[in-house]
């Protein structure tokens, strides 16, 4: 006696299956399709290595919101030159570390320095704002006001302590850019 198979069958009998090649098959085909869209959108999308990716910002009005609100005169930078690029504001008024204000730059040499103040303990605030650089030894004076010189891994520092507030100009610029920031430094209230 001959079996015949039925139509759909395969020769051990079970039905074929051809659903397992077309789906790997089909995954892989559309996945190249979405690669090359992706591919004509990225050089058909106006792309610009060279621009420069820091967003200066304007701080005025959260200076003069901050000075209203700070326990002690908030210093902000007079008369910096255009090449100094403000990029981060910020004002806490109840941080770990007391009042605390930040105002971050770039300066004309793409270096970051940021004026940073607390009314906290100087020695925590100055280590958290630092990232943990250490006090030198050696001060530096600017504009008739002596500041202490700090090093660290990642940021330097000239730090000020006077009145219940510490002021610390920081960042990775050189010191010569510190002191050019911290001179043009006023403090004023609103």
């Amino acid at each position: 006696m001959v079996v015949q198979a039925e139509p759909g069958m395969g020769d051990d009998g079970c039905v074929a299956s051809k659903r397992g090649t077309q789906t790997a098959r089909d995954m892989v085909l559309s996945m190249l399709v979405i690669l090359l869209g992706a591919g004509l959108v990225y050089l058909f999308i106006p792309h610009d290595d060279s621009l420069d990716p820091v967003r200066p910002i304007t701080y005025d009005t959260e200076l003069a919101t901050a000075r209203r609100a700070a326990p002690y005169p908030l210093a902000a930078p007079v008369g910096l030159p255009e090449t100094w690029r403000a990029t981060s504001v910020r004002y806490d008024g109840q941080s770990d570390h007391g009042a605390v204000w930040h105002l971050g730059f770039m300066d004309p040499d793409n270096e970051y320095a940021a004026v940073e103040q607390g009314d906290g303990k100087p020695d925590a605030f100055i280590a958290e704002v630092t990232h943990g650089a250490e006090p030198t030894g050696e001060n530096r004076t600017v504009d008739g006001e002596e500041w202490e010189r700090y090093e660290g891994p990642k940021y330097d520092a000239l730090v000020h302590r006077e009145d219940g507030v510490t002021t610390v100009v920081t960042g990775t610029a050189p010191f010569d850019s510190l002191a050019r920031l911290a001179a043009a430094l006023e403090a004023g209230e609103n």
